[in-house]
């Protein structure tokens, strides 16, 4: 899931600022989950508008706003309203904002911040344990992903400031690697300890990527 949150008044008071009349887009899937961009933040975002002294034409929550050919299927069914605006607000991530801008000639401003993809720790809570660096060794770490839970994203730890379990950077945090070590140890397998893992292939994280299947 994409985390995402909705810029501050001040950033969207100036990026709203040379429109009059505006469409706005939701995203169903992640944006909603997150409450940032869903039916509900779409109608908050509509009143807020309106206080601002600007015009609303239409509203449409896409199934997931990331989806190209969804997006422009959307917006013709909203063909009308849409050409009436002078610009589309869009309540998604950075990829929703993207998919929408391709399938329209009309102005689209993003109305949220993009954080990272997040795991669900419980309703309303979420945590980061992917970086998406396209070179998984979770097989052999146990499951943990260490470019993305150590503070220094080692490929070979613990490092040296590891104490008691905790990570140097932050004491109140686990040492990532202290984790690995102990859920392999209780699976009775050495894992990555078996071998020096070599620097990261950064360029399998090449963007823009791209994926077929």
């Amino acid at each position: 899931m994409i985390i995402s949150e909705r810029k501050t008044d001040e950033e969207l008071i100036q990026v709203v600022a040379e429109f009059r009349k505006l469409f706005l887009v939701g995203c169903a899937a992640c944006a909603t989950a997150c409450k940032s961009g869903g039916e509900e933040q779409v109608f908050a975002m509509q009143e807020w508008l309106a206080e601002l002294g600007k015009e609303t034409t239409g509203s449409v929550v896409i199934d997931e706003a990331c989806h190209i050919p969804r997006a422009g299927r959307d917006l013709r069914h909203h063909k009308a309203a849409v050409a009436e605006a002078d610009g589309l607000l869009v309540l998604a991530c950075g990829s929703g904002v993207q998919s929408v801008s391709s399938s329209t000639d009309k102005r689209v401003i993003g109305g949220l911040n993009s954080l990272f993809l997040g795991n669900i720790r419980r309703f309303g809570q979420y945590e980061e344990k992917c970086s998406l660096c396209g070179e998984c060794i979770l097989n052999e770490t146990a499951g943990i992903c260490p470019v993305t839970n150590c503070s220094k994203s080692l490929l070979n730890g613990p490092c040296g400031g590891m104490e008691e379990g905790k990570c140097e950077a932050d004491r109140e945090r686990d040492c990532a690697w202290h984790q690995i070590y102990e859920r392999l140890k209780k699976q009775q397998r050495s894992g990555v300890f078996d071998r020096n893992v070599p620097p990261k292939s950064w360029s399998k994280q090449g963007k823009p990527g791209k994926h077929k299947v």
